[in-house]
């Protein structure tokens, strides 16, 4: 699911295609990366990434920090302005290149601009190992939503700025998961960019599903509780549909206010962070998902609702609309529209047609996994040095 930089970039659009998976014995992938497998976005990507290679048969070492117990481990963690939940970690360098030296990769992804992400690099630099870049979050544009950084912001940009300067000169390909992020990757200096899917964890695709009620009742909303992600809406939408049952999953910098909106209104329960083995069936016994993003890159959490059969609500910001396949099995809100005028509006729809959706969303979701996987491994192995295999005769 990659496009060159050098020709406008295709429509999104995938076919079904079930080639079967190539195998990846002799593959040795080392992930570098300064995101927590189980604390955003990007640390779920790339674990659930590397359990897919694993199945293939390669060989994959994900190197990044970790947060057990409430705790913080793989360096000196220090606090991330302005979100408390977060921290940057500096890691022992002797640890790491102990590590990547024993697994002696010949592919290396870093997806974070950061100090594991140096690390990686220096080491990518001496070896002859293929170097990928994931392209993943706009910080500036996050930096603007947060009053937080103003103290820390022209530090912090100059700092992130020079990161993915350097990761993007010395990579064979940058990836990022939406056209809009291809065009900042390009602004910031990387040449050769594609566009990449996104994994789903395999229990959420082999594991039944259970049908839709006859009703829409429950609405979950799970992500980062942080300004970008329009929480206000959600807060809104439960205070106008009394009659539904809201659900709000995570943590962030908004935590308390969440959980002073869920002590005012009998509607809407905060649940706290959710540990990754939870997540599906909290999906699971939910009706419906919500992401009213004013900023997000792909928005992870809609498509594995999709996986699981639930219908899902989105915001036109979100990247996975650049997916055409994804996009017709979506429901989006209207411009200026309220989140709780596209909730009644999808819930007057026919149950018939609400099911036909729910189950392209599945179909969808499956290919697209697929499909990001052997694309992966054709990168990763160097068979498709500029990322624009998969769309030659589409």
């Amino acid at each position: 699911m990659l496009i060159s930089s050098r020709t406008p970039p295709p429509t999104t659009d995938i076919e079904p295609d079930q080639a079967p998976i190539p195998d990846a014995h002799g593959l040795r992938v080392a992930i570098v990366s300064d995101a927590a497998p189980e604390r955003n976005g990007v640390g779920t990507y790339y674990r659930d990434l590397a359990e897919h290679l694993k199945a293939a048969g390669a060989k994959v070492e994900l190197i990044s920090p970790r947060y057990r117990a409430g705790r913080w481990h793989g360096g000196l963690a220090m606090p991330m302005p302005g979100d408390p939940t977060q921290r940057f970690l500096i890691p022992r360098p002797r640890l790491i290149g102990r590590r990547l030296k024993r697994l002696d990769p010949n592919a290396i992804i870093i997806p974070t601009p950061g100090p594991y992400a140096m690390l990686g690099l220096l080491f990518a630099r001496r070896s002859q190992a293929r170097l990928v870049v994931g392209f993943h979050t706009h910080f500036e544009r996050l930096a603007a939503l947060n009053h937080h950084w103003r103290l820390f912001g022209v530090l912090a940009q100059t700092y992130l700025n020079s990161c993915h300067r350097a990761l993007f000169k010395a990579s064979h390909l940058v990836l990022a998961n939406s056209d809009e992020m291809l065009d900042v990757a390009r602004s910031i200096g990387a040449t050769h960019v594609g566009l990449m899917g996104t994994p789903i964890p395999k229990h959420f695709l082999d594991a039944p599903v259970s049908p839709l009620r006859p009703h829409i009742e429950r609405v979950l909303f799970a992500g980062r509780l942080a300004p970008e992600k329009n929480l206000g809406a959600v807060i809104e939408a439960a205070t106008v549909l009394p009659r539904l049952h809201f659900q709000i999953a995570g943590d962030g910098p908004l935590r308390d206010w969440v959980q002073q909106e869920a002590a005012r209104l009998p509607n809407l329960e905060y649940v706290g962070w959710v540990r990754r083995q939870e997540i599906r069936p909290l999906i699971d016994r939910t009706d419906l998902l919500v992401l009213p993003s004013t900023i997000e890159s792909f928005g992870t959490i809609a498509l594995e609702a999709m996986a699981r059969g639930r219908l899902v609500v989105v915001s036109s910001q979100c990247g996975i609309l650049s997916w055409d396949q994804l996009n017709r099995a979506l429901f989006q809100m209207r411009n200026d529209e309220a989140l709780s005028s596209a909730l009644m509006r999808v819930r007057a729809m026919d149950q018939g047609m609400l099911e036909r959706k729910a189950a392209l969303g599945r179909e969808a979701a499956r290919e697209i996994n697929d499909r990001n996987l052997r694309h992966w491994l054709s990168v990763l192995r160097d068979q498709d040095p500029q990322g624009i295999e998969q769309y030659e005769g589409h």
